[in-house]
């Protein structure tokens, strides 16, 4: 392990420049994760991680992990006293940073999809880092971030998913692209509104299906409504006008696998295995 490094070292400049911007994050195809939390979760989804940097006096806990990252080629570095609280994201800075490589989905897999969300200009990371952990626990295929979505792997995005963001596929691109491929493939595209669209509950969520959420204000995007086959709403009586965008994903979300848990299987899209009553 090299002795602590000190601010000014060149890694940990290359740490301070990925945690602050997408355009190094994306030029490099890394991001940072924090904690030991997520650094677990991330040896668990098999991520590959490049670096581990240490806070002195490092508890156990994080010790193991290091030495689990760096049995899978991670270099593991000390950081100087005073350095993490300088370069970490939060307040209250955990004893671990580490820089893992994105994972690169295929775009085909839209074409595969039986349960996906796409997120449309979606900009607030701990809403976007939420909805893709619910999407993970949901057993989603995948999350497609639209090009007006905040990045998903921006500090408070992946801490808010508590590391889901390597659970599930994570796509980022032009959302109109996202909805084409998907719908080539069989997969009912469903736009979330606050009001006026199907309640959930009456929306068939058996069979493949994306749920498309939008901006946390403004909602979706003419253009993207335009493109999606439905319109799903939750049903409020009380006196709100919406739902917090993360938990309008996990209502529908879960309204799906309550769907499904009855079936013997849900179909991928694309196939033409028929559920019950012929739906499919």
């Amino acid at each position: 392990m090299s002795p602590g490094l000190g601010l000014r070292h060149q890694r940990v400049q290359r740490l301070r420049r990925l945690l602050a911007r997408r355009s190094v994050r994306r030029a490099e195809g890394v991001f940072v994760v924090e904690g030991p939390s997520v650094l677990a979760a991330a040896l668990a989804a098999g991520a590959e991680v490049e670096g581990v940097y240490l806070a002195p006096g490092a508890p156990e806990r994080v010790q193991v992990l290091a030495e689990q990252a760096a049995a899978g080629g991670a270099r593991v570095f000390e950081l100087a006293p005073g350095v993490l609280e300088r370069v970490a994201d939060t307040v209250t800075p955990q004893p671990v940073l580490a820089v893992v490589r994105q994972p690169r989905p295929s775009w085909a897999s839209l074409g595969r999809a039986s349960l996906a969300v796409v997120l449309a200009g979606a900009r607030d990371p701990g809403n976007a880092g939420t909805v893709v952990r619910n999407a993970a626990a949901a057993g989603a295929d995948l999350v497609v971030f639209g090009e007006e979505s905040v990045d998903p792997f921006n500090p408070k995005t992946v801490r808010a998913s508590a590391g889901a963001v390597l659970v599930v596929p994570v796509l980022c691109g032009p959302a109109l692209e996202a909805l084409a491929g998907l719908r080539a493939g069989g997969t009912r595209v469903l736009a979330a509104v606050a009001r006026g669209g199907q309640p959930h509950t009456e929306v068939d969520l058996a069979r493949p299906v994306a749920l498309v959420l939008g901006n946390e204000a403004a909602g979706l995007d003419p253009a993207v409504a335009g493109a999606c086959d439905e319109q799903v709403s939750v049903p409020m009586p009380g006196a709100v006008e919406s739902l917090n965008l993360a938990s309008a994903a996990a209502v529908l979300l879960f309204e799906a696998v309550r769907q499904r848990s009855n079936l013997p299987d849900v179909p991928r899209a694309g196939e033409g295995s028929k559920g019950p009553g012929g739906r499919w």
